[in-house]
């Protein structure tokens, strides 16, 4: 097994405990009411929201995927800090075994966060991950974020 770290950082005018409760805690709920293209729903197998919980998202009708399921292994709200795995799917298809990602938000010197991404993945046996294709899966990400956020800016009395 093999493993291939990326890092990502998205910039928000949103501030850090705004974007950690909607982009993290609930997403569940926020994801498929502002991006119902790219996410239909979001389903808690078990568990509360925090470690231990299971999600099996379900995709929108044009992506490539329909599913995955992640498993939460930690949140802290007080350091704005959230890890997950994706332990299943049809998005890790024959190559990965699984993707761990550890978000943390801090804040920006205007008032607003940054949100950074470490993302690890995990290869099955000896195949390799195409850097291309995690560039284009996070560049997707970032457009979800974008609509996150602006569903914030529009909604100022959401998550505060």
């Amino acid at each position: 097994m093999g493993a291939f770290t990326y890092e990502s950082e998205n910039t928000s005018v949103i501030a850090p405990t705004r974007i950690f409760k909607a982009f993290l805690l609930d997403s569940h709920n926020l994801f498929p009411k502002v991006v119902p293209q790219a996410i239909k729903n979001i389903e808690i197998i078990s568990g509360n929201g925090g470690p231990g919980t299971i999600k099996k998202i379900h995709f929108g009708d044009g992506s490539p995927f329909k599913y995955m399921v992640h498993q939460i292994n930690a949140v802290d709200a007080e350091k704005l800090t959230y890890s997950h795995a994706v332990i299943e799917g049809d998005a890790l298809g024959d190559v990965l075994e699984k993707i761990s990602r550890d978000t943390k938000v801090v804040a920006s010197s205007d008032g607003g966060s940054i949100v950074k991404i470490t993302s690890t993945y995990y290869t099955k046996g000896d195949n390799e991950i195409n850097e291309e294709q995690v560039k284009q899966q996070n560049e997707k990400a970032s457009g979800m974020f974008k609509a996150i956020e602006a569903y914030l800016v529009a909604n100022p009395d959401a998550y505060n």
